[in-house]
Parts: C-alpha cells; sequence; structure tokens
C-alpha cells in the first residue's frame, strides 16, 4: 500500500525526537529522543511497537540465496581498493540508528539508544543502548564509535571521508555516549549522516591493514556473522542466535532468515537460468523484454515462481549515458547535446523493451523534487541568480523535455540539427566520416560495458551515431575490471544509474561536487566541476525547512539537466519482482519499495 500521506507531514518544521540520554547544549535548546528527522516530526512516537511494512509474526528459519551478478574480492565494503560485498553493511555491520522506511529521512534508534542535538543542528550527542553487544560479546562502547569515525574519515571511501571530515571534535562521555561537533551549522544532514555510520569493533579491527582486500570477517554487532565464504563466488551469512537487537521494535519482523547466501555470476544470461533452476531464491527484474517474454518456464507456468509488480515512492533515479568530461572529446557542451539529439529513444523503447520504458526527464524522477514540467518558483530563482549563464531558459521556465525522435531509427530532422551543432564545435562530416575541422582527426571514442543488456544499448547507439559518421569503439571488460576502471575514471562513456531518496544530501557532494571530481571512488562520474552546482547542493543541506529544501533539489536538477553532462534513458514504473512461491514478504510495501530483510520463508508443510 502507498504512504505518500507521511512525507507530505515534512514541511516547515525542523524537528526531532528521541529518548533518554544526556544533554549537552544551551540550556532549553536540546533535548535527547529516540529519533531524528530530516525536516519535519518522526512518524512514530517514542514506545512504537512495529513497522507498518514489516510482518511481526513471520516465522523464522531456513535460507534466502541472493543471484548476483559480478564478483567481488573483499569483505569490506568500506574501502576504495576492494569490490566488497555490500550486504556487510547492516546484516554484520549496524549502525547507530535505522532509517524509517517510510519516511524521506528519519532514523531511530538502534546502537543508540537516544539522539540529541541544538535547534542549529551543531552537534549531535548519541547515547548508546547498554545492551548493545558485537557478535564476540564485547559491548559496543563510546571508543568504539569514535574509533569508526576516525578509520572511516582517513581510510575509508571517499563519502566517508568527505562526510566525516565535517566534525571538528568527536569525545566521549561516559561509556556510552559519545558527542560529535560540527565545523560549522551550514550542514543540517551531520547528526543523521553520523548516526548511519557503520560501528566497527575496535578491538578487532587493524587499522593498519584497514586499506588492503581482505576476506578476513568483520567483527560486527549485526543480526549475522559471516559464515562460509568461497572467494569470488559466494558468501553466506549465518543469524547470530544473540543477536542483542532481535527483540527491538525497529527489528520487529525482520532478519527472518537462518541463513542469507549470495552467488555471484559472471554472465546476466547464466544468471537468470540460475533463477528458472530454482538456485537462487528471488530476482528483481529491470529488463522489460525479458520481464515480457522470457518468464513461461516450468515453474512459472505451475506457480512455483510468481512475478510481482511493487510500488515505490521514491524518485526513480537517473539512469543514463555518462559523459566523461575530462576527456577532450566531451569537453563540448555542443558536442553532447548533439549526441544526446542521435540516440533514438523511441525505437529502442519499442523494439526492444515493449514500450514498457518511461523517459527520464529529471534526476529526481517522479517526485515533488523534479523540476520538470514545472516553472521555477521565486525562492529558485533567488537561489539561481548568481548563477542564470549556467541554467537554460527552457529548463528555467519548465517547457524544456529530451528530444522525441519519429522512431523509425532514421530521424532526419534530429540529425540534421545534430549535424549543425557539431558543425559549431567544430567538426565536418566527409564521405562518411565525421572529422575536426582543425586537425581531421576522426570522431572516435570507447563505450566501456560489462553486461550483454549494456552492450545491446550501446551497439544499437553506435548505430545511431554511425549515421553522423561518429565512430563507437564497444568495449566489453568483465565486472573487476569494469569497476576498477571506473573507481579512476578510465572511460570515455559509460551506462550509469544514479539512485535518490526524497531526502537528498551529502550524497549529493559525492555525485555531482567539484571536490569529487578528482577524487578516486566518488560518484562524479561525469566529472562536473561547477561553482553554480556546488551551491545548490550547499543551500540543500543548510535547508530548516522543507520549502526551502525542495526549492534547492530542483534547482540542482535544473543546473543538472542544462549542463547536458548524460544522455537521460528510461525507467520503469514499478518494481517488478520474481520469486519462488515460497518466499513471502509482508501486504504492506515500504515507502521506499520491497525490503528482503522483512521477508521469510514458508514453513514446510508436515
Amino acid at each position: 500500500m502507498r504512504r505518500r500521506g507521511l512525507w507530505r507531514r515534512a514541511v516547515l518544521l525542523t524537528a526531532f525526537i528521541a529518548c533518554d540520554g544526556v544533554g549537552h547544549g544551551q540550556a532549553g535548546t536540546a533535548d535527547a529522543r529516540h529519533a531524528i528527522a530530516m525536516h519535519g516530526e518522526p512518524a512514530l512516537a517514542e514506545g512504537f511497537a512495529r513497522l507498518n511494512y514489516a510482518n511481526p509474526a513471520a516465522p523464522k528459519g531456513g535460507r534466502l540465496v541472493h543471484g548476483a551478478l559480478g564478483t567481488f574480492d573483499s569483505l569490506n565494503p568500506f574501502i576504495v581498493k576492494s569490490v566488497g560485498v555490500h550486504a556487510i553493511r547492516g546484516y554484520v555491520v549496524e549502525s547507530l540508528m535505522a532509517r524509517g522506511y517510510d519516511e524521506p529521512f528519519t532514523l531511530y534508534g538502534l546502537l543508540a539508544r537516544s539522539v540529541e542535538t541544538d535547534a542549529a543542528r551543531s552537534f549531535v550527542t548519541f547515547t548508546l543502548d547498554p545492551a548493545a553487544r558485537f557478535s564476540d560479546g564485547t559491548p559496543v562502547t563510546a571508543q568504539d564509535v569514535i574509533f569508526s569515525w576516525q578509520i572511516l574519515r582517513d581510510k575509508g571511501r571517499p563519502n566517508y571521508r568527505t562526510y566525516y571530515a565535517k566534525v571538528s571534535k568527536a569525545e566521549a562521555v561516559g561509556d556510552r555516549a559519545v558527542r560529535f561537533v560540527f565545523t560549522s551549522g551550514d550542514d543540517r544532514e551531520l547528526p543523521l549522516i553520523l548516526g548511519l555510520m557503520p560501528v566497527l569493533a575496535k578491538h578487532a579491527t587493524n587499522p593498519d591493514t584497514f586499506e588492503e582486500t581482505s576476506f578476513a570477517p568483520l567483527i560486527g554487532s549485526g543480526p549475522y556473522v559471516v559464515g562460509d565464504v568461497q572467494p569470488g563466488r559466494s558468501v553466506t551469512l549465518k543469524r547470530d542466535p544473540a543477536y542483542w537487537g532481535r527483540d527491538k521494535a525497529i527489528n520487529r519482523g525482520f532478519w527472518n532468515f537462518d541463513e542469507v547466501r549470495f552467488d555471484y555470476y559472471r554472465d546476466p544470461n547464466t544468471l537468470f537460468e540460475a533463477f528458472q533452476k530454482g538456485l537462487y531464491d528471488v530476482r528483481v527484474e529491470t529488463d522489460p523484454a525479458r520481464w515480457q517474454t522470457a518468464y513461461s518456464f516450468p515453474a512459472m507456468r505451475d506457480g512455483r515462481v510468481v512475478k510481482e509488480a511493487l510500488p515505490s515512492g521514491l524518485p526513480k533515479g537517473m539512469s543514463a549515458l555518462v559523459f566523461n568530461t575530462r576527456r577532450p572529446i566531451f569537453a563540448d557542451i555542443r558536442v553532447r547535446q548533439a549526441l544526446l539529439l542521435l540516440l533514438d529513444l523511441e525505437w529502442l523503447n519499442h523494439n526492444f523493451f515493449f514500450d514498457l520504458y518511461r523517459r527520464t526527464t529529471s534526476y529526481f524522477e517522479g517526485s515533488e523534487l523534479s523540476s520538470h514540467g514545472r516553472p521555477a518558483g521565486e525562492r529558485e530563482r533567488a537561489l539561481l541568480a548568481p548563477y542564470l549563464d549556467a541554467v537554460r531558459a527552457d529548463v528555467l521556465d519548465g517547457t524544456w523535455s529530451p528530444p522525441v525522435t519519429d522512431g523509425s531509427g532514421r530521424d532526419r530532422d534530429t540529425l540534421k540539427h545534430a549535424l549543425a551543432l557539431l558543425s559549431e564545435a567544430g567538426y565536418e562530416l566527409h564521405a562518411g566520416e565525421l572529422r575536426e575541422r582543425s586537425t581531421g582527426r576522426p570522431f572516435s571514442f570507447e563505450h566501456l560495458v560489462t553486461t550483454r543488456d549494456q552492450e545491446r544499448l550501446a551497439l544499437a547507439f553506435a548505430r545511431d551515431l554511425k549515421r553522423a559518421g561518429i565512430d563507437v569503439k564497444v568495449r566489453v571488460v568483465d565486472a573487476v575490471q569494469y569497476d576498477r576502471r571506473l573507481i579512476t575514471f578510465d572511460f570515455d562513456m559509460i551506462q550509469y544509474h544514479w539512485n535518490e531518496s526524497l531526502s537528498p544530501g551529502n550524497e549529493q557532494t559525492f555525485y555531482w561536487g567539484s571536490a569529487a571530481a578528482d577524487q578516486d571512488g566518488s560518484r562524479n562520474y561525469i566529472g562536473v566541476r561547477s561553482a553554480a552546482v556546488d551551491a545548490m547542493i550547499a543551500a540543500m543541506l543548510r535547508a530548516r525547512e522543507r520549502e526551502e529544501f525542495v526549492a534547492a533539489v530542483r534547482a540542482l536538477d535544473r543546473l543538472l539537466i542544462s549542463g547536458i553532462y548524460v544522455i537521460p534513458l528510461s525507467h520503469l514504473p514499478e518494481q517488478w519482482i520474481a520469486r519462488w512461491s515460497n518466499i513471502k514478504h509482508p501486504a504492506e510495501t515500504s515507502l521506499f519499495g520491497y525490503l528482503f530483510e522483512a521477508w521469510w520463508r514458508e514453513p514446510r508443510m508436515q
């Protein structure tokens, strides 16, 4: 069921709620309570019994097997060098607080029993639950929290280094409380960012080797511990029977399987065949052609496999072909605009995808955060006033949309327009080959892919570009090489998807910030360096009211669209899931969509 009304409450007031703890702000300015919301009030009051999208009566037991595309070379997902197992985060290593998935951005106590901050959000204090234990039985202490902050700030992935460097001081307040003081009051998301910080066991983590890839399991406080590991092939997580937090309200109906296994496959077709054979239990489908035509295998026909379309209230995000603007060939916006015109997405959607995809028109598609079709309001115009040269007039007034072809695969009007732009940028078409006018150098680049689905799209795009005399070399590499090349921005063009939430924040610096453009491991794959973009992200982070926040996000959206940094592709209207019928889920779906942590296996009938 959809729960859109919850996030509409998040307007005007900047508030938070939490329970017991020690106060450290000025008198009357801060209270320790059980939860904290980015904007507005949390939906659940202190003492709530359960989450609406979980089933507290779900049976425990059995195994859930996931199929994953790619491989891994480490059990540590918090460092740059490795291709880590992402499930370690959450299943094995917990945070101080946990998300409420029916709200844009609200955290409820987990390792931390309470949270405290002031109206300016100049500091945050977390008071730990005295019951909190690591899987080896050692209590979680303030020193573990401070250690985790320090090692992730100094040796973690770039997003951790960026976020945690904004803390000017961290201090223990006794054994169970930690106070973080911030360098400025311009980032109102920081208390929540610290609330989501992974907490590592100081006594079991070696700082000297933390940055190195390793198959040694991390010690965490979460509901699972690492069991069997087959390097690069499979990881099994086993439920910790002594998990300290199993009876907390935030966990009721969650973590129902005795084991959760992740099996890795190198080829997407092999991955799908494995699902048909029952080698893994649940599959997220993103290919409309496969969804329409390939689910006719015996287990599907006799009801042992179920297909479902589940709702999600999140923005659809941006799925796109990405220009690496660090490359001189894509430095000119007219070139990027020409290539945007040349992609015949209408032909692709009809011939490859059964017309099931919807064209993406915004980085925050399908939400109130999207600027598409909306003229900029007074708040947005005030934010963008110093940077009007960075935003297109049609984007500012809400009339812009991506180009639409006639769907023939041979649209002459878009080709003519594209060649005119390329001519302005210094290129000419000679004997069917596009060349740089000043040097005679052919217009050629590499499109890096790692899956057959990506390859199919890349080859179709290469066909479109060939009409303009552009030579595209589609390069297929394995998952490990692909990830390593992305980490160092060693590509001309890739296909990528940026996920977005209803409360975007510090991760936007990681996606689009100027500082991240030269930071290996960031997701600023496009290489954008824009004072205007940086200013909109800063405005988002300091916003106190929801209306002010929404204006800043829409202004950011307009700048990214105007820069033509990507060629927007399409999105699915819903989340498509296929599951073996003995795998069950709650009747109610969260605002965020499916949550496998709340699913369970139906016991066998005796």
